[in-house]
């Protein structure tokens, strides 16, 4: 197993390159099992989590080449229409080849999906949207079992709720049904724009990507493209992050503000100088103080979930106190234990946290509990006085690229290491 030390105390200065986005690569990755011909993705993140997906295409029958940052697909002799349940565990992304198959193949046999342990992300969404388009869809033994043997027909889907990845799933399967499909109270991210775009470059007809309503006509067959993957938004606020909690100034290239307008404003008010440049935007803390703010999670555009944990970190060394709510996962709190650890002083009430600033933060021993909660501890770390060593790394793995490299480059002192197998 893989650990991390982390030495802190060092500003963070210099450049970082933001890397694709994996939340956008995953749904382009599955999109190619939905077009004939070859399929080219550029930007494309070295991730645990694009492997994965990469594992799964290829067991379906997909000819897959991977060059670097660089994936081409070609899915013309698909020869199985099932997604086990040892792939689909690695990664609750997964869920995403099952609008693709039952859309061009009418017919998929997908696991319930696994992933991170951060509370219940039901597909309930995923397959009543499906049974709208003429899905026949049961559950057994572990499995969404899903036939439509006479195509997919439009309808309009209003979805209880927001969610990235029924709005994806549905959004690929109505590029083929046959008739105009609506998406009700769709999610808005960029990842969403991304991947309607992709699409439209295959010829499928989608207006309104980026809104909560989006319009689909469906086509009798979409065709292959090549698509650079958007830049990570989360990756570009968690390195934005690492500027100001270490007292440092970054310039972050291949990336843009836009893309975090929430976060970005609420790092304004904490005191952060922010300048845009034309190949993206540079962050520095302003005179040494970080300001604690109020930040609430809601769906794009509001702030991310998956940049909460950070934005702790960031609070734990603010001046006065911060209120972080979190409406998005019920269990995304996980690792204030471990920043309490390291010295923090929080308070959680339910669904919210109460983050006392306090003047200093100790290197200690955590352990990643999560994706998200395992950066905010490498930043805390930064941060820290003295030696941090972060466990169950792998977490780390799914979701920053070359992150060692990114930050050493930078000045941090950070480096991975093996020990024997952890329990």
């Amino acid at each position: 197993m893989d650990r991390i030390l982390i030495r802190g105390g060092t500003p963070l200065n210099g450049s970082i390159q933001i890397s694709g986005a994996k939340n956008a690569a995953l749904p382009l990755l599955a999109a190619g099992l939905l077009c004939e011909g070859q399929y080219n993705l550029s930007n494309v993140p070295q991730l645990a989590d694009i492997t994965s997906m990469v594992d799964l295409l290829t067991q379906h029958g997909c000819i897959i080449s991977v060059d670097g940052n660089n994936i081409g697909i070609n899915s013309d002799n698909i020869t199985n229409t099932t997604a086990p349940y040892d792939l689909v565990r690695r990664m609750r992304a997964s869920i995403l080849v099952l609008g693709p198959l039952i859309a061009r193949f009418g017919v998929a046999r997908v696991s319930l999906p696994g992933g991170c342990a951060i509370g219940t992300r039901p597909v309930d969404v995923h397959i009543k949207g499906l049974q709208k388009l003429g899905a026949q869809i049961e559950l057994s033994e572990g499995y969404i079992n899903a036939s439509a043997p006479n195509g997919l027909v439009g309808a309009t889907i209003s979805m209880p709720m927001v969610s990235v990845t029924a709005t994806e799933n549905l959004l690929m399967a109505a590029t083929l049904a046959k008739g105009e499909t609506v998406l009700i109270n769709a999610a808005r991210e960029p990842e969403i724009i991304d991947l309607a775009n992709c699409l439209k470059g295959m010829g499928a007809i989608i207006e309104g990507a980026g809104t909560d309503r989006i319009i689909i006509q469906g086509v009798e067959k979409l065709n292959g493209t090549s698509h650079s993957v958007i830049a990570d938004r989360i990756e570009t606020a968690t390195y934005a992050i690492g500027a100001i909690i270490t007292q440092g100034e970054l310039t972050l290239t291949h990336t843009d503000l836009s893309l975090i307008p929430t976060v970005s404003e609420a790092l304004a008010r904490a005191g952060a100088i922010i300048k845009e440049t034309p190949n993206g935007f540079s962050i520095k803390a302003n005179s040494g103080i970080i300001t604690g703010v109020d930040v609430i999670t809601e769906p794009y555009p509001g702030f991310a979930t998956d940049i909460q944990a950070q934005m702790m970190a960031l609070m734990t060394l603010c001046t006065g106190a911060s209120m972080i709510t979190e409406t998005i996962f019920e269990n995304r709190f996980m690792h204030v234990p471990e920043l309490a650890r390291m010295g923090a002083n929080i308070t959680v009430h339910g669904s919210s946290a109460l983050v006392r600033g306090v003047s200093q933060l100790s290197g200690a021993e955590v352990m990643a509990t999560d994706l998200r909660a395992s950066v905010s501890l490498v930043l805390a770390g930064l941060a820290a006085k003295g030696d941090t060593v972060l466990s169950r790394v792998y977490h780390l793995d799914r979701g920053y690229e070359k992150l060692e490299q990114k930050l050493t480059q930078c000045g941090a002192h950070i480096e991975r290491y093996k020990v024997a197998a952890e329990a």
